[in-house]
């Protein structure tokens, strides 16, 4: 053997070798993903799933949406304010005086529409109650101011409303019953002096009609019952007729002198003759009233006499001008009225609909694939969560005070439960 193997030798025995190092343990957070990866995954996957269907469960809710222009700051603006505030009760109560903005007339807006009276009367016109199965008005409009949002842009001032429903048919006709409700009530609660002048003209026109009517009937029923249409005219004709036939009351008493002188008494012509003067001259009595039957039958009618007439045609000309004095009246009225109409609808502040409501194509609730995601997060932070919290629990030494701590709590409440329900375990 050679110096230089001897030398090896000695060396090794005095330096032995290093025993082979063992592999060195996992960080504990790698461990608790490596154990528990699996079933994290699996209940990663299963929330996943579960999320989906409730996501699908949801029933799907449509949106319509309505823009309006915003209300002039002029004079119409002006009158649009005043108008709705002219409503009280539950309009200011809903506004409130202090968001009311006499300088934002968009605001007030947005007020009117989320006031009670607005929001009743949507309930009624399309029967909500019945929609979202309630029976008082406050749980319905709790959740039609729900699914409804109103606002109007600072910037731009246009008011937006937002409806939304399970028929989209249904959402797009709220969304435009809100705007019938909205020019409703400002054509109902507008203060302007034509819309004053318009108000008090209609209740005098209405007035005015009735006592025209009644004076009307008044005179038709005294024309009626005394069969006179106008006494001048009527008593002219009657004096002409009386002239007329007391003419032929002269020439048929001449007439009868004559044949009497030639003839005698007891001739057949001056007997006719004689019998024609009679009657004439009873037609002409009759006529002018000197008997005491003041009224005669003449072609199938009756007349008053020419004594009677001037007693009728006094109260026939008070009834008549009382008639006349209305209808003119009711004329002059009528045209006002008229005038004051096509001015209040002048100043009258419209609303301006910027875009109409449409029947929504898409839904716009719920958002499927965001609450299936999510849930499917949430699920993976409660399980993450659940692994750390053991990985720190199985680290904990026995004598540890909080692991210890915690299992006599458990012991205590499960014992006490098992004392309370003394046959849970049979």
């Amino acid at each position: 053997m050679s110096e230089y193997s001897h030398s090896a030798l000695a060396t090794e025995k005095a330096f032995p070798p290093n025993p082979p190092e063992e592999p060195a343990e996992p960080h504990w957070a790698l461990a608790m993903l490596r154990d528990g990866g699996p079933w994290l995954l699996k209940v990663t996957l299963a929330g996943l799933v579960v999320c989906a269907v409730i996501s699908l469960l949801i029933p799907a809710r449509y949106e319509a949406v309505a823009r309006l222009m915003p209300p002039d700051q002029s004079a119409s603006g002006g009158n649009l304010v005043s108008a709705l505030m002219a409503g009280g009760g539950d309009l200011l109560a809903t506004l409130g005086s202090g968001s009311l903005g006499l300088h934002n007339p968009g605001a007030t807006v947005v007020g009117v529409l989320e006031s009670r009276t607005v929001e009743d009367d949507i309930i009624n016109k399309f029967d909500l109650r019945g929609v979202y199965y309630r029976k008082r008005y406050e749980d319905t409009r709790k959740i039609l101011e729900h699914r409804s949002d109103i606002a109007e842009d600072r910037r731009s001032g246009i008011i937006t409303i937002k409806v939304q429903d399970r028929s989209p048919e249904r959402a797009a006709k709220i969304a435009h019953g809100y705007v019938e409700e909205l020019n409703a009530r400002v054509a109902t609660l507008t203060t302007s002096s034509a819309h004053r002048e318009r108000v008090f003209l209609e209740e005098r026109v209405q007035r005015v009609k009735q006592q025209l009517d009644e004076a009307t009937l008044k005179l038709s029923q005294f024309s009626s019952k005394n069969r006179t249409l106008d006494p001048q005219i009527q008593g002219k004709a009657q004096l002409d007729a009386a002239s007329a036939l007391q003419g032929q009351l002269i020439a048929a008493e001449t007439e009868l002198s004559g044949l009497r002188q030639i003839y005698g008494s007891d001739n057949y012509r001056v007997k006719a003759t004689s019998a024609k003067v009679g009657e004439l001259r009873a037609k002409l009595t009759a006529m002018v009233g000197a008997q005491g039957d003041d009224k005669i039958k003449v072609g199938g009618q009756l007349y008053p006499s020419l004594e009677q007439l001037p007693l009728l045609g006094n109260t026939y000309l008070d009834l008549a001008r009382e008639a006349k004095i209305e209808e003119a009246l009711y004329e002059v009225l009528i045209k006002q009225y008229e005038l004051a109409k096509v001015q209040e609808a002048k100043e009258l502040p419209s609303i301006k609909v910027l875009d109409e409501p449409v029947v929504p194509e898409r839904k716009a609730f719920p958002p499927r694939l965001l609450i299936t995601l999510g849930g499917a997060l949430l699920v993976f932070c409660l399980g993450f969560a659940w692994l750390f919290l053991r990985q720190v629990w199985c680290r904990l030494p026995e004598t540890d005070p909080i692991k210890s701590g915690a299992r006599e709590l458990a012991s205590s409440v499960s014992n006490g439960w098992r004392k309370s329900t003394p046959g849970a375990l049979q």
